[in-house]
Formats: structure tokens, sequence, C-alpha cells
């Protein structure tokens, strides 16, 4: 797992060769006790539970980078190393 982003609280992560269980592009997010698994494409949640306010921030902040996103992932599911993005102000 590489952390790519944090603001807000939020901690933004992907991991490594992690195209298996839900094959497509997606990032994992943390925030206080909540996780979630959101798809990079479309902003769907595949996965947990994230407070509305904060689903919002994140999409917004998948949207503004959602090329380095992409590249990112693209890195990842080849076990590259992967950059951090700039979070979200």
């Amino acid at each position: 797992m590489a952390i790519i982003s944090m603001f807000y609280g939020i901690i933004i992560s992907m991991y490594y060769l992690d195209n298996k269980q839900h094959n497509l592009p997606h990032i994992h997010v943390r925030y206080q006790d909540e996780e979630a698994v959101i798809s990079i494409i479309d902003g769907q949640l595949l996965e947990g539970t994230l407070k509305a306010n904060k689903m919002k921030l994140v999409l917004a902040w998948i949207e503004i980078h959602n090329d380095e996103l992409i590249a990112d992932w693209q890195l990842a599911i080849s076990g590259e190393t992967i950059f951090k993005i700039d979070p979200l102000k």
C-alpha cells in the first residue's frame, strides 16, 4: 500500500498489484474509522462507507486528478513505484 495523498483528514492510498478483487482502477480511502474503495473511472463506491461530505471531497479530488490517478494505477498494477498526487486545496 502506498499513500498517494492526504487532505482534510482523508487518506488516499493505492495498493500494488491490486487488480484482482475489483478488476478496475480504484483507490482506497480512509477517514477516521471509515474505509471505502472508490472507482477512479466513475467515482462509484465499490465497498465500505464514507461520510457524504467526505465523499464529495474525494469525488472532486478524483475529477481534478483523474489523469494522474490512471497513470498511478497503471504503475501500481505493474508493481512499479507510484507518485504522490497533490491534495485538495
